[in-house]
């Protein structure tokens, strides 16, 4: 492993780093992560054009399979820009609330695209009503979930954002059975949109951790699972619905 970078922001250490073997694969790759070990971006060095996580590909395909024709996304949580950069030619919004790791993404993984830093909720309230096709909601940092993006107050936003057909499009980490906050972001969000699936990275151990994307929508959702990058449909139990007064 190569170090490039390293420094603390906003309460995160974040690291880049260059490694040739990256879970399990072999090649060169140039990682950006939190101090915990936590990928928040990968890029192929060999080449550069291909998604190397799960979650991005699988968010990808179900962008692109349900309106090939999208014109325009809002993303929260920037990372190394993976699915900005790979919608090039579409009006594609990211909100990062770290300006460091815009900077990174720039200097260390080539990205040129637009990023606005600020809280994404914040930013996202400014965008004009029923125009967006997409949120993608794909925000973390070392701390933990901002819980404040996953409430029904910031779901409802979404919805009024996006037009008749659009969907939210959710990646999140937690248990692999009977985890209470994925479970209360599913009840959170069939509050509010009408068609739901949940889909999830399945591990040896259903204790560990796991990776799901959650998809709420004005319309039913479609997938082709062979190209969902090794994701299963699975649903969690409803659990707490999330209100903004829980959080302060």
């Amino acid at each position: 492993m190569k170090l490039l970078h390293r420094e603390q922001d906003r309460g995160s250490v974040i690291t880049v780093r260059e490694t040739e073997e990256l879970y399990g694969e072999k090649g060169r790759f140039r990682v950006l992560e939190f101090a915990n070990g936590d990928a928040q971006g990968a890029l192929d060095l060999n080449d550069p054009g291909r998604i190397v996580l799960e979650y991005p590909r699988a968010i990808v395909h179900l962008m692109a399979h349900n309106d090939p024709a999208f014109g325009r996304a809002f993303v929260i949580g920037h990372g190394i820009g993976t699915i900005s950069r790979h919608f090039a030619d579409k009006a594609i919004r990211t909100a990062e609330i770290s300006g460091k790791i815009v900077e990174l993404s720039r200097l260390y993984f080539g990205y040129e695209g637009q990023a606005e830093v600020g809280d994404g909720r914040k930013l996202l309230e400014r965008e004009p009503d029923g125009l967006l096709d997409y949120v993608v909601l794909d925000a973390f940092t070392e701390k933990g979930v901002p819980w404040h993006l996953f409430t029904r107050g910031c779901f409802q936003t979404a919805a009024d954002k996006l037009d008749e057909h659009g969907a939210i499009l959710i990646n999140m980490f937690g248990r692999g059975r009977r985890d209470v906050h994925t479970e209360a972001v599913w009840a959170t969000l069939a509050d509010v949109f009408p068609h739901m699936r949940g889909f999830a990275l399945p591990q040896e151990d259903p204790l560990d951790p796991m990776n799901r994307i959650l998809v709420g929508s004005k319309r039913p959702i479609e997938a082709r699972m062979r190209q969902m990058a090794g994701f299963v449909e699975d649903e969690p139990e409803r659990g707490t619905i999330l209100d903004d007064d829980m959080f302060g």
